[in-house]
């Protein structure tokens, strides 16, 4: 019979442990942050995948040439924007971190446990800075996405092209890089319908490969954009849930004073009417 009580008493203490676990972990960010990690990653590798590919295309294809010395041509930018890929994986890291901790100090199961640090200055100011670091990250990945539609919206025609070789076989079409902005006006790097390398070029596996790599990348970004609203709002929430715990923690100070006054008063009216009796 002890026995059995014994093992009800743990299974309950392991149900009201997992319980707690649960209700401690700040659900929203957490969605939020996972999402976001997954966007920024597969942003960043589709990315640099396809900026890869885009520099073997335009060498192989198109005949383009890095150009000596530090002149800014279209492989120094590609070069650019590589970089610009690892500073985001790297500063989303930390971001996303922070932000989970955040949400952590103010689920209430953790406040409780830790104290009221939520509630101080320090706390609201920290919610309301991350809030604007989320809302500028906001317009950052929307220009991003922006941004990333553009080549997906170029390989896109080329890769329509290849498709349709058969339909534009009489036509003379022709992929001017000049048109794109990546070679100057004076560099004639074209390439038409009907010639050997446009042939080659379809049947290779690198533009139809780069082609999707572009198009997940621009999902990636998508999903950081989803990712940085759902912080927004996580975010909000936790600061109108800061600013009523400061004015209940505000209340109670109060009430706690007017109650330590009342005693004193009832303490010292007792202690005179204890000497005027005596």
């Amino acid at each position: 019979m002890e026995e059995n009580m014994d093992e009800s008493q743990s299974q309950k203490g392991c149900k009201e442990c997992c319980e707690r676990c649960v209700g401690s972990l700040p659900w929203a960010s957490l969605i939020a942050t996972i999402l976001l990690y997954m966007g920024v990653a597969l942003f960043c590798g589709c990315g640099h995948e396809a900026l890869s590919g885009t520099v073997t295309i335009l060498q192989n294809y198109f005949e383009v040439i890095r150009a000596p010395g530090e002149t800014l041509d279209v492989f120094t930018i590609i070069d650019i924007l590589k970089y610009i890929i690892y500073g985001l994986a790297a500063g989303f890291f930390v971001f996303g971190v922070l932000l989970l901790v955040e949400g952590f100090f103010t689920t209430g199961a953790i406040r409780d446990l830790y104290g009221e640090f939520k509630i101080t200055a320090c706390g609201r100011c920290l919610t309301a800075f991350l809030m604007f670091l989320a809302y500028v990250f906001f317009l950052v990945w929307l220009g991003v996405t922006a941004f990333t539609s553009l080549p997906v919206f170029m390989y896109f025609n080329v890769w329509s092209m290849c498709q349709n070789t058969s339909v534009v076989e009489g036509a003379n079409l022709c992929l001017d890089l000049r048109q794109f902005g990546a070679v100057t006006i004076s560099e004639e790097r074209k390439v038409c319908t009907g010639s050997e390398k446009f042939s080659k070029m379809c049947e290779s596996n690198e533009l139809d490969l780069t082609f999707h790599l572009f198009v997940c990348a621009l999902a990636g970004a998508g999903a950081a954009v989803i990712a940085m609203v759902h912080f927004l709002m996580a975010l909000a929430a936790n600061w109108g849930y800061l600013k009523d715990a400061s004015r209940m923690q505000k209340y109670e100070d109060i009430k706690s004073k007017e109650e330590q006054e009342l005693h004193d008063i009832h303490s010292t009216r007792s202690k005179e009417r204890l000497n005027a009796y005596t």
